[in-house]
C-alpha cells in the first residue's frame, strides 16, 4: 500500500514539473490604448519589443476587460470573477470615498485568486509594479504578500513603495532564481505606463524631436515601457527557457484623455512621486468608441498579445475569438494542469483553444458591467454614459443607470460599435435586458468580509 502511494505522490511531484507547464508572465500596462502600439498602426510611437511579441505570437483584437478603470479591471483578472461581486466597481480611492461609494478598502485576501491556485500547485509566483487592489493612503490594508505571492514589490499599496521603472528589474531575479530551482513561475509584471503622471527619461525625449512636447512625452514614456518589455524578453532568450514561456501584454483599460485643451503641467503621486499630469495624455483606441472610465470599446476593449513559440501561432491576428479578464485564471489554471475546487465557479471560462489558433467567434457564457455613469451623456463625453453592459453570442446590450435607455450592437458585424440596431431587434433587448437584470439581483448588496480600514471608525 505504501508503495502504491509513493507511486502516485512520485507522479504528483513530476508532474509539477513538466515541461509543457508553461512559466507564464502577465504583462498588464494601464491606460494603454487599443492604438498606442507600432503593430496598430499607431503613427508615431515605437514599440518593437511589443510589436516583436506579436510578430511571434497572436493579437487578439477582441479582447475586453471588465472594466473601464482600474481596480474593478484588475480584481477581475485576481479572481475571475466580476468586481461587482465584491462591490468593486470604481478605483479604490481614500477611505472616506470608497465608503460613500459602497466599496469595500481592498480587495478580500481571502477571495479565490489566481497565484494562489498557481502557488498551490507547485508554481512560484511574485507581483511586480503596480497594485491598486487598496491604495497606498489606507495604511492597514493588507501587503501584496497577504495574497499568495513569494515575492513582490508594488506601489499604490501599503508599505514601502517600489520604484516605479523596477517592475522589470526585480522579475529578472526572480525568473533567474525559479528556473534555477526548477519550478515553473507566474508573474504579475503591471506597469505603470501610461499612466499619469508621466515619469519621462530626458534622454528617451530626444528620440522624438519632431513631436509637440505633450506628444513626445507620451511617446517617450510608452518606449520606455517598451524597453524593459525588451529586457524582459532578452533575460527568457539568455535563459533558453522563451519557448517554455507565455508572455502576454495587455491593459487595465482604455486611454485617459484630458480636455482637448489641457494644459501641460507637473501633477505629484503620493505612490509614484511627480510628473506631467494629464495634458500629456495623449493615446487613442483604434477607432473605438470612448475612453478610459466608459464600458464603451474605447474604455474596455485593450491591446492583448500573446506569445508562447511552438504553441501560440506566431504572426496571427485573430479578429474573432472573444476574450475576457474573467477568462484569464481559468486559462492560466488550465494550462499550469491546476484542477479547480468544486466551490469555485468562475465568471470566465478557459480560452486555451483560442489561444492555440482554434477558437470560436461566438461566445456562449455571457459577460457583465457595472459602474458609475451620468445620465444624460456629458457634453465633452458623449459616450460615457453606459452604467451596465452584457455580452452574450455576437450581441452586445449597453444600459444607462436608470435602464431607461438601451444600445444594442452586433459585434461580429460591428466590432467599433457604430450602429444602435435596439430598434431593428426588440426581443434581442428584451432578452438581454432580462439576462443583465438576473444578473444584478444576484450581486451583494454591500462588501463582505474583512476589508474595512480602521479609518473607518474615526
Amino acid at each position: 500500500m505504501k508503495s502504491i502511494f509513493f507511486f502516485f505522490s512520485l507522479l504528483s511531484s513530476l508532474s509539477i514539473f513538466s515541461k509543457d507547464r508553461p512559466n507564464i508572465v502577465f504583462i498588464f500596462a494601464d491606460d494603454w490604448g487599443w492604438g498606442d502600439l507600432g503593430c496598430h498602426g499607431h503613427p508615431y510611437l515605437k514599440t518593437p519589443n511589443i510589436d516583436r511579441l506579436a510578430k511571434e505570437g497572436t493579437d487578439f483584437h477582441r479582447f475586453s476587460v471588465a472594466s473601464g478603470v482600474c481596480s474593478p479591471s484588475r480584481t477581475a483578472v485576481m479572481t475571475g470573477h466580476f468586481p461587482a461581486r465584491y462591490n468593486i466597481d470604481g478605483h479604490f480611492a481614500w477611505v472616506p470615498s470608497n465608503q460613500r461609494r459602497n466599496m469595500p478598502d481592498w480587495l478580500d485576501p481571502k477571495a479565490p485568486l489566481l497565484q494562489r491556485f498557481l502557488k498551490q500547485s507547485g508554481y512560484a509566483t511574485a507581483h511586480y509594479g503596480k497594485w491598486h487592489l487598496a491604495n497606498d493612503m489606507i495604511p492597514d490594508s493588507p501587503f501584496p504578500s497577504a495574497y499568495g505571492y513569494d515575492d513582490y514589490g508594488s506601489y499604490n499599496c501599503a508599505g514601502p513603495q517600489m520604484f516605479v521603472h523596477d517592475d522589470v528589474k526585480s522579475a529578472i531575479p526572480f525568473m533567474k532564481k525559479s528556473h534555477a530551482a526548477r519550478k515553473p513561475f507566474f508573474i504579475n509584471l503591471w506597469m505603470h505606463e501610461p499612466h499619469t503622471p508621466f515619469h519621462v527619461d530626458p534622454k528617451l525625449q530626444k528620440l522624438f524631436p519632431d513631436l509637440p512636447e505633450a506628444d513626445n512625452i507620451y511617446a517617450a514614456t510608452l518606449f520606455h515601457a517598451d524597453l524593459r518589455i525588451g529586457q524582459l524578453l532578452d533575460a527568457l532568450d539568455d535563459l533558453k527557457i522563451s519557448d517554455q514561456t507565455l508572455v502576454i501584454f495587455s491593459s487595465d483599460n482604455g486611454p485617459a484623455r484630458g480636455s482637448p485643451n489641457a494644459e501641460l503641467t507637473l501633477t505629484y503621486d503620493s505612490a509614484t512621486g511627480t510628473g506631467y499630469g494629464v495634458g500629456a495624455a495623449k493615446g487613442i483606441t483604434g477607432g473605438r468608441r470612448a475612453f478610459k472610465g466608459a464600458l464603451m470599446e474605447g474604455g474596455i476593449g485593450v491591446p492583448f498579445i500573446a506569445r508562447w513559440p511552438g504553441k501560440v501561432p506566431a504572426g496571427k491576428v485573430d479578429k474573432t475569438s472573444i476574450l475576457s479578464a474573467v477568462d484569464l485564471l481559468p486559462t492560466f489554471c488550465d494550462l499550469a494542469g491546476v484542477k479547480l475546487p468544486l466551490w469555485y465557479q468562475p465568471d470566465g471560462i478557459s480560452q486555451v483553444l483560442a489561444l492555440m489558433g482554434k477558437g470560436s467567434k461566438l461566445r456562449k457564457k455571457p459577460l457583465f458591467w457595472r459602474m458609475s455613469a451620468p445620465w444624460p451623456a456629458p457634453k465633452d463625453r458623449l459616450d460615457h454614459w453606459v452604467a451596465y453592459a452584457v455580452v452574450h453570442d455576437q450581441w452586445k446590450l449597453a444600459v444607462n443607470n436608470d435602464h431607461s435607455h438601451a444600445e444594442l450592437f452586433d459585434l461580429v458585424q460591428d466590432p467599433l460599435e457604430r450602429k444602435n440596431i435596439s430598434q431593428e431587434y426588440p426581443k434581442i433587448v428584451r432578452a438581454l435586458q432580462d439576462m443583465l437584470g438576473k444578473w444584478l439581483t444576484s450581486l451583494p448588496g454591500k462588501p463582505t468580509g474583512k476589508v474595512f480600514s480602521k479609518l473607518r471608525g474615526q
